[in-house]
């Protein structure tokens, strides 16, 4: 899995190199399993049909990058990115990971032995998708309307349903998931509200008896100095990381929207509680 995390990125930082178009965001999928990217041909054809049938991708095409044919995915998300701006305990405006990164870091978590997924703050859901995609038991939570109403799009389109529920993540009710052995993603950047967003997730965690020995909470960062003012180690949560006594079992860099023009990735950070 680390080896393919790596290919990913290689191949993203090609793809910035060769990429001539002017769209909002953009990104790619391998276009097939092959033998350096050994993704399972029906989870690959679920991922597709995720961005085709997502109305925040305008446009398609096929390009050869790096010797791997991909599909490269262009679109616009202003009139999402807006709208969710307008919640007061928003933490942060929606601006997706990659669809591939989705569903990476989602089938890491499930290699770690972890059957939940719970995508706080999802936006259009793809970590969720990416869980159910894999067999998990999925679970997307979002308190932006607009966007619940594309992941409900999403649902129908795909067949897929992800379970997306339109709350604020602060006060829903986790323990009506029935979780066992859950993965929580939180993509909110720390110093964006995701402390704040983070430390309730991790209360409620606790709140629910035997549910913190067996969960673990998966933190988005940045390694981007200008959006880190002096501590850059763990992609700006190791505050949180050690206020809550968590410890650190795997960092995966990948790509997103927000690291399109960057040559570091978002680290995605999975700790469980000591």
């Amino acid at each position: 899995m680390n080896d393919l995390v790596e290919k990913i990125t290689v191949l993203k930082q090609e793809f910035v190199k060769q990429y001539s178009g002017n769209a909002h965001i953009q990104e790619i999928l391998p276009l097939l399993p092959t033998t350096s990217f050994e993704i399972d041909a029906g989870h690959l054809k679920k991922l597709h049909e995720f961005a085709s049938k997502n109305p925040i991708y305008y446009n398609q095409y096929e390009e050869e990058i790096a010797s791997t044919p991909c599909i490269v995915y262009e679109g616009d998300i202003s009139e999402y990115w807006l709208n969710s701006t307008k919640h007061g305990s928003s933490c942060q405006p929606f601006y997706p990971t990659w669809v591939i990164s989705a569903y990476l870091v989602s089938e890491i978590a499930k290699d770690f032995g972890y059957d939940d997924l719970v995508d706080i703050g999802s936006g259009d859901g793809r970590i969720a998708f990416a869980g159910k995609t894999l067999g998990m038991n999925a679970h997307s939570i979002e308190i932006d309307e607009i966007l619940v109403d594309l992941q409900n799009v999403i649902v129908k389109q795909t067949g897929q349903n992800f379970n997306p529920v339109r709350s604020d993540a602060l006060e829903f009710d986790y323990a009506q998931l029935g979780l066992t052995r859950p993965a929580f993603f939180i993509g909110a950047l720390p110093q964006m509200g995701g402390d704040l967003l983070a430390t309730s997730i991790i209360k409620k965690i606790k709140e629910i008896p035997n549910l913190e020995k067996n969960a673990c909470v998966v933190l988005a960062g940045t390694h981007t100095k200008r959006r880190l003012s002096n501590n850059l180690k763990n992609g700006g949560w190791e505050g949180i990381i050690k206020k809550h006594n968590l410890s650190v079992f795997n960092v995966s860099l990948l790509p997103a929207v927000w690291t399109f023009d960057q040559k570091v990735e978002t680290p995605y950070i999975f700790t469980k509680f000591s």
